[in-house]
């Protein structure tokens, strides 16, 4: 019974038409939107341009692999820190400049990738040591998903609680999407995601959760006064931006192989041996480099739709093409994208609690497959520092704005343990 629902599955999946795809990319939409935008609004730079950039971006990495790998690329959150810092003591044109540098560091990578071979790079990364890091990835999100949900610790009182409008909220998303995946029939069982938002966003407005002001006074049309500006500007690459800002790719790019991994676990293809990792990552720089001169936020592979894959086992990469296409419409719509952004953030956290959730499920699948032994002590001892020093640790920083993630820490512990630790004794 349980091969006949999955042949079932797939072939919806197999024969989808355009409304159908088009439907599918506005859920991947959704499930970006709020963190693409987020990223601009903590820095500065313009919500619009961001957007823009992840479109068009996506685009690119989709190109230049192939058009075999289901990503959508959206801001960067490891560069937060260093873009705000610039934009405020040297502004866009050194932010650019920066940005670009990352992107070429990228660039640089991929080629270092394509001369020592694929197989040389999977060794340093063999079940043990990707399955630990994918669940970290989602465990290490999901504190933002219950804070976005509405869930407030009170560090002077120790005690955390809910706060009661937003909590309805959430768990309406969460009951929706459960009983739309599980329940539901055809093409509805493949759209979890935009179904529960709906439902959420309708139960939020009577819940005083939507404001629609923005709405209101949002343009129906044209880029802000701000994103023009960006645009126009040149680089200057002779300022602090790119000694601040694009050094942060050498310590990040052990998080890119994490994202393909947990990518290619989901739809169950090895995408570091097709289309390559050094592809993968050549993609992300060139959207990077495109991304600097526009003046938009540096681009990484987005876990939000990774996400999505995994709830709706919709793997067709054409889907992720579409979302791009909307999101460079929507950089120029106003109105449209003032809705968007309209969505509660409770509404959206709900929607991340499950999504966060299935990408750390993913890391104990690909363990599983594995069928690892975990009475050897070596394997006991590599996976228990990821998790502990990805999970617990934030940022270590090194000097300036120069920072190492918690994620990328943890990665690279774990590399090296599983190079140095003898696989028998």
């Amino acid at each position: 019974m349980s091969s006949i629902k999955k042949n079932s599955a797939k072939n919806i999946a197999q024969n989808l038409d355009t409304t159908q795809k088009t439907i599918l990319g506005l859920q991947h939409l959704l499930a970006m939107f709020g963190a693409t935008v987020l990223v601009p609004i903590l820095t500065g730079l313009d919500p619009s341009m961001a957007l823009l950039c992840a479109g068009i971006g996506t685009l690119i990495f989709h190109f230049i692999t192939g058009k075999k790998v289901p990503v959508f690329l959206g801001s960067s959150f490891a560069f937060i820190g260093a873009i705000a810092l610039t934009l405020n003591n040297h502004g866009i044109a050194a932010v650019k400049s920066g940005v670009i540098g990352a992107g070429i560091i990228y660039v640089l990578m991929s080629f270092v990738i394509k001369i020592f071979g694929v197989e040389k790079v999977r060794s340093f990364f063999p079940p043990i040591v990707t399955g630990p890091v994918i669940m970290v990835i989602g465990l290490r999100l999901a504190p933002v998903a219950l804070n976005m949900a509405g869930y407030v610790y009170d560090g002077s009182a120790s005690l955390g609680y809910f706060d009661s409008k937003s909590a309805v909220a959430a768990a309406v998303v969460i009951i929706t999407m459960i009983v739309v995946s599980i329940f539901s029939k055809g093409f509805f069982k493949l759209v979890p995601i935009l179904i529960s938002v709906a439902v959420g966003y309708i139960v939020s407005i009577p819940l005083g959760l939507v404001d629609f002001s923005t709405v209101v006074d949002a343009r129906w049309i044209g880029l802000s006064e701000k994103a023009v500006d960006h645009i126009t500007t040149m680089p200057s690459f002779s300022g602090p931006g790119l000694a601040a800002i694009a050094p942060i790719a050498l310590v990040i790019f052990i998080e890119h192989f994490g994202d393909i991994t947990t990518n290619g676990a989901v739809v169950g293809k090895d995408f570091f041996k097709d289309p390559g990792v050094d592809k993968t990552m050549l993609g992300d720089g060139i959207a990077t480099i495109l991304a600097g001169f526009l003046g938009g936020p540096a681009n990484t592979t987005y876990s939000e739709n990774t996400g999505v894959l995994a709830v709706t086992k919709v793997y067709d990469p054409s889907v992720l093409r579409f979302a791009a296409v909307f999101a460079i419409i929507l950089s120029f719509v106003g109105k449209f994208g003032a809705l968007i952004s309209s969505i509660p953030l409770p509404v959206m956290g709900g929607v991340s609690i499950i999504l966060f959730g299935m990408i750390a499920s993913v890391g104990v699948r690909t363990m599983v497959d594995a069928d690892l032994d975990f009475a050897h002590s070596r394997n006991l001892l590599i996976s228990s520092l990821i998790l502990v020093l990805g999970i617990t640790v934030d940022n270590i920083y090194i000097s300036g704005t120069l920072s190492l993630s918690g994620l990328a820490l943890a990665a690279f512990i774990g590399v090296v343990l599983n190079k140095a630790l003898p696989q028998e004794i």
